[in-house]
């Protein structure tokens, strides 16, 4: 008996440090709780899938790894990738032991996309769809090799990719042209308020007069000063606490839906606080890299907000399973022997 307690200590003391990966088996079934444990021929066959598919897309990815490193805008777009391989790690117990098998489905969609990609390029030539169809040819291939029970639990992180694909010239200009247009109108009527300072907006544009002097050169709400970079970094990390945080699913779209104005609302004090460094402070600190440190230092005012609303809807609401929990009484019986 001393010998199968001192080996229960031991395992139990392995488990709970760590070192031993721990493998059940019933029948034929194996658990499996690391990716160290698949096979090596497994690991082959997804290198030489990978391979492939970076070959029959390789222009598309160059294109957009290029646009991250030229483009301030999308240079969020290198941590995309690393989240979407976090959100299946979430669920690597899970997705090891899956009986997966191949769905016939999928394969109609591969071709589907295999075809439309070359077609797209030479007939319909609509740039945004290339790297669309790039990320629809993946969920093909994972829902061809895997079935429906993979695509359960890679389909968001697939999907995620999206928000690492640069969006076409014209459509941003045309979600941009409102926020800056917005961002200008605001930061005027708080000039406004200052005291011996009137501001007017045309377009984006902003003429300061203060103190009978004008500010030469005007205020221009640029392009990079919309918000589309905050939106866009903010929405995507939206959608991953949303995902990653349990709470029901009324308050992850409650959640996700307040990153939008959040964002917007983070980008026009930034304008706002750019404007008055210009007017009333030294022009020097409203460009450059001081410039580049104030729109950073929007990101903890955004998460503070975002965070802020989280807390109040956790405790404004109460899971009814903790709310019964609470109002149980226990008694306790007196021992009739005693």
């Amino acid at each position: 008996m001393a010998k199968n307690i001192t080996s229960s200590i031991a395992d139990g003391s392995n488990l709970a440090k760590g070192r031993k990966m721990e493998t059940q088996t019933q029948g034929s079934t194996v658990s499996l709780w690391s990716w160290r444990e698949l096979g090596v021929h497994t690991y082959i066959r997804m290198l030489i899938i990978a391979g492939l598919f970076t070959y029959l897309f390789r222009s598309e990815i160059s294109g957009i790894v290029s646009r991250w490193v030229t483009d301030s805008s999308w240079s969020h777009g290198f941590l995309i990738p690393l989240f979407s391989l976090y959100f299946i790690n979430q669920h690597k117990s899970e997705i090891l032991n899956l009986r997966t098998g191949p769905n016939y489905l999928g394969l109609f969609f591969l071709i589907c996309g295999i075809v439309f990609y070359p077609l797209n390029i030479v007939h319909f030539q609509y740039g945004y769809f290339r790297p669309i169809g790039m990320i629809a040819t993946l969920g093909a291939v994972v829902l061809f090799l895997g079935g429906w029970r993979l695509i359960k639990y890679t389909w968001l992180p697939i999907a995620f990719l999206v928000f690492a694909v640069p969006l076409p010239a014209r459509f941003y200009v045309q979600v941009t042209m409102p926020m800056r247009i917005l961002a200008t109108n605001t930061t005027t009527a708080l000039l406004n308020l200052v005291s011996g300072m009137d501001a007017t907006a045309s377009g984006v544009v902003i003429d300061v007069i203060y103190k009978g002097q004008k500010i030469e050169p005007s205020l221009n709400v640029a392009e990079a000063c919309s918000g589309m970079r905050l939106l866009m970094a903010f929405l995507a990390l939206g959608v991953a606490m949303a995902y990653l945080h349990y709470r029901p699913v009324w308050q992850r779209i409650v959640l996700l839906a307040t990153t939008i104005p959040i964002a917007i609302f983070c980008n026009i004090v930034r304008v706002s606080a750019t404007a008055f460094i210009y007017v009333l402070g030294d022009p020097r600190y409203a460009r450059g890299i001081y410039h580049d440190i104030l729109g950073m230092s929007m990101l903890p005012l955004a998460f503070g907000l975002y965070g802020l609303i989280a807390w109040f809807m956790s405790s404004l609401f109460i899971e009814e399973t903790r709310a019964r929990a609470s109002d149980i009484v226990v008694r306790r019986r007196k021992n009739p022997e005693a």
